[in-house]
């Protein structure tokens, strides 16, 4: 499925490892993942996700609370996937909660399907758990993967080079993106700071695609403490939250919270 990062030529995989007719050549780990992001590519000695937001992601999604979101993007990629595919990519995979669903609709096209991120510790622990996937440590702005291989590409939340799409993706393929819809998380939010912003969803473009559909999902959550935390651990506020917010989180009985998503479906011009 991959081509290599350092000349783009493709790959050959064996029992051990993958290997360019230029000589490069990358181990497969002993969980079965590969690591395609070279040191000179990297922006730090562990980009991405470390152990404990891991941990507390997939305790949070192992719980349910986002299987709604699972299901609805499953269920668009199951109407624009082409009947006969090849190829499926996750971009921004983490731990794997959403890709082995994925890769369940993938199969039944006939289609492969690939999770890439940055954490080698996500892609570690999507290895472990999800064997019918094949999983990859990679930058999302620099695809590993030939010209117009991809049937489809979802991306939830993960941040990814709109050119590098337009590249990848097949003519007639699809891109699926999730992003925080307005009122996504505002209960958390007004744990952390003084004046609550609602998110912006306008304005979001992928240049060679056009917008095929928009889907709105919003649902409420109750939550248990532990769940609560581990909610607030893995986004984005846990690095602005104060001590106090940690313990309030930690000793409610139940927190009500909202979700919003904005889920979005782009076509890769013929």
């Amino acid at each position: 499925m991959f081509t290599c990062p350092l000349c783009h030529a493709p790959l050959s995989e064996n029992p051990t490892r993958y290997a360019c007719t230029q000589g490069h050549q990358f181990d497969k780990a002993k969980e079965g993942y590969v690591n395609l992001l070279p040191v000179q590519f990297k922006h730090s000695k562990q980009p991405g996700d470390n152990a404990e937001m891991m941990q507390a992601r997939r305790a949070f999604l192992d719980a349910g609370h986002y299987q709604a979101l699972r299901q609805r993007v499953a269920e668009l990629l199951e109407k624009y996937l082409p009947e006969q595919a090849n190829a499926v990519l996750d971009i921004g995979c983490g731990e794997g909660y959403y890709t082995a669903v994925f890769a369940d609709v993938a199969l039944a096209h006939g289609a492969k399907t690939c999770g890439l991120d940055v954490s080698k510790i996500a892609i570690r622990y999507a290895a472990k758990r999800y064997s019918s996937v094949t999983f990859c440590v990679a930058s999302s702005h620099r695809l590993p993967f030939a010209d117009a291989s991809l049937d489809a590409v979802i991306r939830i939340y993960a941040p990814c080079n709109a050119q590098e799409l337009a590249r990848a993706v097949k003519p007639g393929g699809c891109v699926i993106t999730v992003v925080p819809g307005p009122r996504h998380l505002m209960q958390l939010k007004g744990l952390i700071y003084d004046e609550i912003k609602l998110h912006a969803t306008e304005g979001e473009a992928l240049a060679g695609f056009t917008l095929k559909e928009e889907v709105q999902l919003a649902y409420a959550m109750a939550l248990k403490a532990e769940h609560a935390v581990a909610l607030l651990q893995m986004t984005p506020f846990a690095w602005r939250a104060r001590p106090e917010v940690w313990a309030a989180l930690s000793a409610v009985e139940t927190f009500d919270c909202e979700t919003d998503f904005c889920i979005r479906v782009w076509q890769r011009a013929s």
